[in-house]
């Protein structure tokens, strides 16, 4: 998985990693957009350029079961890294793709991964990662899942 510096072209390889409790002191309100200490209770990953601590991303998780789902609950993009001017592609993308190959991992052809998005973003999720609409939420199933990890896993 790698992520793309946008003025250069060049790409660097990422890890999706577990949040260390450390890691908390680092993330701010302001430039991750949400108070992710309310997170510390669920599963949260935190995406880095291999060899370096910066976090880039963020996603929260929850596992459901019963309906085969894996639900982002949060997902950000730090400041410097969104709109016309972000240093870095692809980061939103990685990071569900992630969470894409857990629902796969966890739930197989039945794997579905869902999210409530902000209606301003909604239509970004549905153009861009072919998302959904499914009720409240956005999703994405089988076979919209594997393209969406095919396209983003390049390992």
């Amino acid at each position: 998985m790698v992520i793309v510096e946008v003025l250069t072209g060049k790409t660097y390889p990422i890890e999706i990693l577990p949040i260390e409790s450390r890691d908390y002191k680092l993330i701010s309100k302001s430039r991750y957009f949400f108070d992710w200490k309310e997170e510390k209770n669920q599963e949260v990953y935190k995406l880095i350029i291999k060899g370096q601590n910066d976090i880039l991303g963020l996603v929260s998780i929850e596992r459901i079961p019963s309906e085969w789902r894996v639900h982002i609950r949060l997902l950000t993009v730090s400041n410097e890294n969104v709109g016309v001017n972000k240093r870095f592609e692809n980061i939103a993308g990685n990071l569900i793709s992630y969470v894409a190959k857990i629902a796969v991992a966890d739930f197989g052809e039945l794997a579905c991964v869902s999210l409530r998005s902000k209606s301003s973003i909604a239509k970004h999720y549905i153009d861009k990662y072919k998302m959904n609409i499914t009720g409240l939420t956005l999703s994405l199933e089988v076979p919209e899942i594997i393209n969406l990890i095919n396209q983003f896993d390049n390992d």
